[in-house]
């Protein structure tokens, strides 16, 4: 599954899920994809950052703790996105192929089209996501590790 930040001609933003991007494409030229605030079919990708975790043997700085006036709601909204993120991952591992370290290499023959299109999840490295990324390979890093993975 791959998630896309997308927009409308008013400019609102807006995201949306799809099997792969070649399947975006298809349903953004038939028309199926619509703006959920105004109801525009003319949609486009809109830039987005990848979210690509560093190395495993890299240690990443502290994030500065803030004291915010509305604590509780942001511990809210924080375990309301582990639910989402829970569903999320438990969907990709219902749906879709899990390929291990060859998560490039696979990402790459479904995008050439020398495998079968369908939802892979797997491993990358850090360069590997980025080379991806570069080629026009959309991928989404997965919170979590695959379930019965104690190593990852």
């Amino acid at each position: 599954m791959i998630v896309f930040d997308l927009k409308c001609p008013d400019s609102h933003r807006f995201e949306a899920w799809f099997k792969s991007s070649s399947a975006f494409e298809e349903q953004q030229q038939a028309g199926i994809v619509e703006c959920p605030y105004c109801g525009s079919t003319e949609i486009s990708k809109a830039p987005m950052a990848p979210n690509v975790g560093a190395k495993g043997n890299q240690r990443a700085e502290a994030a500065p703790m803030v004291q915010h006036k509305d604590d509780a709601r942001l511990s809210e909204l924080a375990t309301e996105a582990k639910k989402v993120f829970a569903k999320l991952k438990n969907h990709v591992e219902k749906n879709c192929d899990y390929v291990g370290n060859q998560f490039a290499e696979e990402a790459r023959k479904i995008h050439y089209g020398e495998a079968t299109e369908r939802g892979i999840y797997g491993e990358s490295t850090l360069e590997e996501t980025q080379a991806l990324l570069d080629e026009g390979i959309d991928v989404l890093p997965l919170p979590g590790t695959p379930s019965g993975r104690e190593d990852a």
